[in-house]
């Protein structure tokens, strides 16, 4: 790969009106994505049926797509930290780190999978111990077989696979930013292969797929941490549970992220990323200490070993008995991290400067892992046990997903407390979701430019409430569907964008070997 790159970062950019926008990334993403929420709002329902319509025939159609990319990042992510590709610095051999390492997992960390953490860490055990939708794998519901395969299952959503489709975008972006100084965009990733074409049409489409699967996986997000916050505010103080609340806390949410996003990464998302972390592992703490302590400290060698045993099987799509529960959730899953993954992955890049590839590996793929168990295990197994032995109201199933976190801690000690650090959590993790998705959406469609103006920010923070808002509406009572079809949706045509990128960073990491 040749260094001197004939391009100019902004060289295709529109600057009038105080704005710093690429023609014609920002101005066609911007209308389609505004025409949608229009449309969505006029039209619930046959936006509903157009969004189920998607979801469907790219779930019976491309399930063993999505599923053999998820096995291939994984092992694409494994051989980069074997092989000698792993001894290259980012930014160059000199190139020093920006961030503590304590700031930067904090940062990949939050943005990553803050809310998502929030609200499955117990609905997603119990839901597969119970059969609420199915079991992974046919096992019958309520065995200690179930308990193995929904620690085990949970896991495998969580673990290894997403964290490798991040990592695969983010080292892509921070390899070719820093060290080749292309713009800070998904289109530069494919210089090896498309050369300068990328700064044309192939590019524009690329750049175009990455903002609207970032969109519609940020507000999958969004629209989950809304449900949730309104269930705790229904749990504690008796507010109304209806998509109208979620709506205005949306609204409410937005306007925090855009007070984020005014203060910049280093005064609005770090810090508020490092203080979140903090929190909650102030409430993994607590729970250990007042629940189950024995069952939790042990279950997590536990836990990581049921994700050890069933991975191969939970990872196969040939022949598979339990379609409807893979469909359900597997699918669903790798969809949303792929849709999540230019977002998390551009905004991994622009705090991993100095990085090692081998490092940034290891801390992007395997650190989360064994920190996710430990979430997984504190807060599923302290479900389980209650599930087990008939204690409140989860002993009943689950009526409400967004509410199982409440329900179990209803039945620790200093419950309002709790709850109340819960609810504080999932917001702090939406306004950095919010926040971060801003900042890399705004350099997608500003041309790589990691300085335009905070206005541009600002209204990507607008439009990404806005999505969700759309979604939720035409959802209405089965609002996750919507957001799950969305998310879905347009993750489809990404994911072979990103097997593709697999190839071309290896090209540029062996030219940079070389």
């Amino acid at each position: 790969m040749k260094e001197n790159v004939k391009y100019k970062i902004g060289q295709d950019n529109l600057q009038k009106f105080g704005l710093d926008i690429h023609n014609p990334v920002f101005i066609i993403s911007a209308i389609l994505i505004l025409v949608f929420v229009m449309v969505t709002i006029v039209s619930p329902k046959e936006a509903k049926e157009l969004l189920d319509g998607a979801k469907w025939w790219s779930i019976n159609n491309f399930d063993w797509l999505f599923m053999f990319a998820g096995n291939f990042f994984v092992i694409f992510c494994i051989a980069l930290i074997i092989l000698p590709l792993g001894n290259i610095r980012i930014g160059g051999s000199e190139a020093k780190p920006e961030f503590s390492n304590f700031a930067w997992f904090s940062m990949l960390f939050a943005a990553g999978m803050g809310i998502g953490l929030m609200y499955w860490s117990v609905a997603e055990p119990v839901a597969y111990y119970t059969a609420w939708w199915h079991t992974p794998l046919n096992v019958v519901a309520k065995t200690p077989e179930a308990k193995e395969l929904a620690m085990g299952a949970t896991m495998f959503h969580w673990g290894l696979h997403p964290w490798a489709i991040y990592a695969v975008v983010g080292l892509s972006l921070a390899f070719f930013s820093y060290s080749k100084k292309l713009p800070l965009t998904m289109r530069s990733v494919f210089y090896p292969l498309l050369k300068e074409k990328i700064w044309g049409w192939p590019g524009h489409i690329i750049d175009l797929l990455a903002v609207f699967a970032t969109i519609f996986g940020l507000a999958t997000s969004l629209g989950l941490g809304a449900q949730q916050v309104s269930s705790g505010l229904h749990f504690l103080f008796g507010t109304e549970k209806s998509v109208n609340t979620e709506i205005l806390i949306i609204l409410g949410i937005t306007f925090l992220a855009i007070i984020s996003v005014v203060r910049g990464l280093e005064n609005g998302v770090k810090v508020l990323s490092k203080f979140n972390i903090i929190l909650a592992l102030l409430l993994v703490v607590f729970l250990i200490v007042v629940g189950p302590t024995l069952l939790i400290i042990t279950g997590i060698g536990t836990t990581l070993n049921d994700y050890a045993s069933n991975i191969f099987a939970l990872s196969n799509f040939v022949g598979r008995e339990d379609s409807d529960w893979y469909h359900g959730w597997t699918v669903f899953y790798w969809a949303w991290w792929i849709a999540w993954s230019p977002f998390v992955g551009m905004f991994i890049a622009r705090i991993s400067k100095g990085r090692t590839v081998r490092e940034f590996i290891i801390a992007v793929l395997l650190i989360p892992t064994i920190v996710t168990a430990i979430w997984m295990s504190t807060f599923g197994l302290t479900a389980l046990d209650q599930v087990i032995g008939n204690v409140g109201a989860l002993a009943n199933g689950i009526s409400d997903k967004s509410l199982t976190m409440f329900q179990m801690l209803e039945n620790l000690p200093f419950t309002a407390i709790t709850s109340s650090i819960a609810i504080f959590l999932v917001i702090v993790f939406f306004v950095t979701s919010s926040d971060s998705g801003s900042l890399v959406i705004d350099s997608i469609t500003a041309g790589g430019k990691t300085d335009s103006p905070v206005g541009q920010r600002v209204f990507w923070a607008l439009v990404e409430g806005l999505v969700a808002i759309a979604l939720l509406y035409v959802g209405g009572s089965d609002a996750l569907s919507a957001l799950q079809a969305g998310s879905i949706a347009t993750a489809l045509p990404f994911t072979i964008i990103m097997i593709i990128m697999c190839l071309s960073l290896y090209r540029g990491l062996k030219s940079e070997l070389k």
